[in-house]
């Protein structure tokens, strides 16, 4: 009786969290390394509609099935309509932002494929395209969150008497002293198998999920780093701008035949009332 109901306010609720996206993107037009999500919609039914299958490896897996095939224990299957849409799943837009040049030598973008890994001070370690570096007071490589730069053997630390700090494009941090020149460590870069599913865990940072997969180590020949360089935001504003154009058209459209389908069982129920 509500189905026009229910699947306007699902709509409505579907756009909502569109709207959230991708105002986000916006806001973060301007943060260096930062990727855009992209959210995509399905239908309740592709919810619903999933079993649990033995397969012969023992393992237990999802499988998606039609309606007609669902074992509804006597229930007739009327229609294939699904009952709403619902919001799916946000992913990471990997496509890279414009590189711009700057006057930081520990700014840094990384030519091609990778992710920096930063880490706390207990050890959490989250992963990041922005390269927008500086010094702390112990002389440690962060980034504006306070976060260290991970090199391949741990925490990157020049000390506190450097003169100069350059990062060549293998990504060695080379640091000369009063008297000398030495290599403190490289840069650590990491790749995912599917690093659209990386989950914001805000700040620009990143965590691995399932659908990732773990970090996996760029091997030191592949690793190209700019220095002096910056990556900006993959956003685009007139194309964020259309898509909210688009979400707030469909949200009204949604809205309208709500109240359409709420006038339209109040007469029903008056008239049954009547007779």
């Amino acid at each position: 009786m509500h189905r026009g109901i229910y699947e306007a306010a699902s709509g409505m609720l579907v756009q909502e969290t569109h709207l959230d996206v991708i105002t986000n993107n916006l806001a973060n037009v301007d943060t260096p390394g930062y990727k855009r999500r992209i959210s995509a919609t399905a239908d309740f039914s592709a919810l619903l509609d999933r079993i649990e299958k033995i397969s012969e490896d023992g393992e237990t897996k999802i499988t998606t099935v039609l309606p007609a095939d669902m074992p509804f224990k006597g229930r007739e299957v009327i229609g294939s309509v699904a009952l709403a849409a619902i919001f799916s799943e946000d992913v990471m837009d990997t496509f890279p932002g414009v590189v711009k040049t700057s006057e930081n030598p520990l700014d840094i973008a990384i030519d091609g494929q990778g992710f920096f890994a930063v880490a706390d001070e207990n050890d959490n370690r989250y992963y990041t395209r922005a390269g927008n570096f500086t010094l702390d007071g112990s002389g440690n490589i962060v980034n504006p969150n306070g976060l260290i730069l991970q090199g391949e053997g741990g925490a990157l630390n020049v000390g506190n008497n450097a003169r100069s700090i350059q990062i060549n494009r293998s990504g060695q941090v080379i640091v000369t002293r009063e008297d000398q020149t030495e290599v403190i460590g490289r840069i650590a870069l990491f790749n995912f198998e599917r690093p659209t599913y990386l989950r914001q865990n805000g700040n620009n940072l990143l965590t691995p999920t399932d659908q990732s997969g773990q970090p996996e180590d760029i091997e030191a020949a592949n690793v190209k780093i700019w220095s002096g360089m910056l990556e900006a935001s993959n956003v685009e504003v007139v194309t964020e701008m259309a898509r909210m154009i688009e979400a707030q058209r469909i949200y009204e459209g949604a809205s309208k035949a709500l109240m359409t389908h709420d006038e339209q069982t109040s007469k029903l129920i008056t008239s049954f009332s009547r007779g």
